[in-house]
């Protein structure tokens, strides 16, 4: 961020309250120049009664303004230790962000190089962090009208951001280069910290970015999260970082097994920082987050298993994977020495999580398209032909989850499987009795010991390592 605009102010005023009409003349009958926010920071010029002479270098214009609804400030070296107290004020004060920033610039403006540390860099970022968070929910037309004009008063400060959508929905977010400048000083832990989760947070990610250059930024991320001295932060900023880390190194490992290389060192990095989350210290404000970290170690969980080798006995069914088209895995379904059905895919099928029906009519296999969603693909016996189907996490407006096998019910045509997903903003797990045939769920319930089907045939394999019963 710069502080440009405050440099050549003589004597400057900070506004404190929306809606300042910026007057022709020192009189409230005087026909209003421009509406300011708080946060606009003006040059104070002289006085006249109750009225400050102004002129706002941002519009460009002179006026004046009622001296009560703004603060003048000095930006003497002297003065700068008051105005760090108003922004440490400011900082955890919600809907005050513009006026927070404005405190935070004029401090930086004012105080002598050598004393300014992390700290108002840490404050301005979260600040501009909440505001983004607030730009990108819904409000009401008078909140939207505050909002706009106070992003454009941040703007002023060189406070940028940005817009992305997605699924018809616009997020904006903070570029944060406040927080690459804690990272570049003498920050504190819980300062880095900070840093290091504002720039690392997923739901910012350009959605345009390419193949190539997501891995890449995956790849910073995790070096960034990597780099955070754990040791000397509280519980629940511990837990943040883990549950981060664990996010950040499941897309770095589906993004290893899409370009054909070792995924399990970074999916072994996921599951161990899922594992270090103390849930016990777990705040409220993070259970969406544990959820989504839960989520996506389980999408890439397969990453830790080798393919079985095959011994003299064959088995009766088994599946393989050959190149298709450019980027493209085609699986087939072998039995009996030949091909019995294939089905292609953009993703990565996890070949290590094939499970054979006891009868030899169907198999179970875990194919994952993108980050952070796994399906399950049922190959199965219909009449003397074979089909696959395919089991999502969700099938309304879903976001990340994924879709498992977790038994075969002896005798009967049905089968066991967990999801565990996060549509309309709220994550949902459950365990279902499914019918073979349409994989139409028969019954389900949020815990398996609540299903007495699922509790008695659900496969020891997958207890063991599923990620759904943390």
């Amino acid at each position: 961020m710069t502080v440009s605009m405050l440099a050549a102010a003589v004597s400057l005023a900070i506004v404190t309250q929306d809606q300042l009409p910026l007057r022709a003349a020192p009189r409230e009958s005087a026909q209003a120049q421009a509406v300011l926010w708080q946060g606009d920071a003006l040059e104070v010029r002289g006085a006249r009664g109750d009225f400050l002479q102004v002129y706002d270098h941002r519009r460009e214009r002179a006026g004046y303004v009622r001296a009560a609804r703004v603060r003048q400030v000095d930006l003497q070296p002297a003065a700068a230790p008051e105005l760090l107290a108003v922004m440490r004020f400011l900082r955890d004060t919600p809907g005050a962000e513009a006026l927070g920033i404005a405190y935070g610039a004029a401090y930086l403006k004012a105080a002598a190089p050598q004393a300014i540390d992390a700290e108002p860099f840490d404050a301005i970022g979260g600040m501009a962090e909440r505001l983004a968070a607030r730009a990108s929910s819904k409000l009401a037309p008078q909140a939207e009208t505050a909002l706009a004009a106070h992003l454009e008063v941040v703007a002023s400060y060189g406070v940028a951001m940005r817009s992305y959508e997605q699924d018809g929905k616009v997020r904006v977010c903070y570029d944060g280069d406040a927080f690459r400048r804690v990272l570049a000083a003498a920050a504190t832990a819980e300062q880095r910290a900070r840093a290091a989760l504002a720039l690392s947070h997923g739901a910012c990610i350009d959605p345009a970015l390419g193949g190539g250059a997501r891995a890449e930024h995956d790849r910073w991320r995790a070096g960034l999260l990597d780099s955070v001295d754990m040791a000397r932060l509280p519980e629940h900023m511990k837990n943040r970082i883990h549950m981060r880390r664990a996010a950040v190194w499941s897309s770095v490992a589906f993004q290893r097994a899409r370009k054909g290389e070792n995924a399990a060192e970074a999916a072994g990095r996921a599951e161990q920082a899922l594992a270090a989350v103390n849930k016990a210290e777990l705040a409220d404000e993070d259970n969406a987050a544990y959820a989504e970290a839960g989520v996506r170690v389980g999408a890439v969980r397969w990453a830790l298993e080798t393919v079985p080798a095959q011994g003299k006995a064959a088995p009766q069914l088994a599946v393989t994977a050959a190149p298709g088209r450019p980027g493209e895995t085609c699986v087939s379904l072998q039995g009996g020495g030949k091909a019995l059905v294939s089905r292609c895919t953009w993703g990565v099928a996890w070949l290590a999580s094939a499970r054979v029906h006891p009868q030899g009519t169907a198999l179970a296999l875990a194919v994952q398209p993108v980050d952070g969603w796994r399906e399950m693909w049922l190959f199965r016996r219909d009449g003397e032909a074979w089909k696959v189907d395919v089991l999502p996490p969700a099938s309304s407006d879903p976001d990340v989850g994924y879709a498992e096998f977790a038994g075969w019910v002896p005798g009967s045509a049905k089968m066991l499987a967990a999801r565990e997903v996060r549509a309309e903003g709220k994550f949902r797990r459950s365990f279902e009795l499914l019918d073979m045939a349409t994989l139409a769920t028969e019954r389900g319930a949020d815990r398996p010991e609540s299903l007495s089907t699922f509790y008695k045939w659900q496969d020891p394999a997958w207890k063991r390592a599923t990620v759904s019963l943390r």
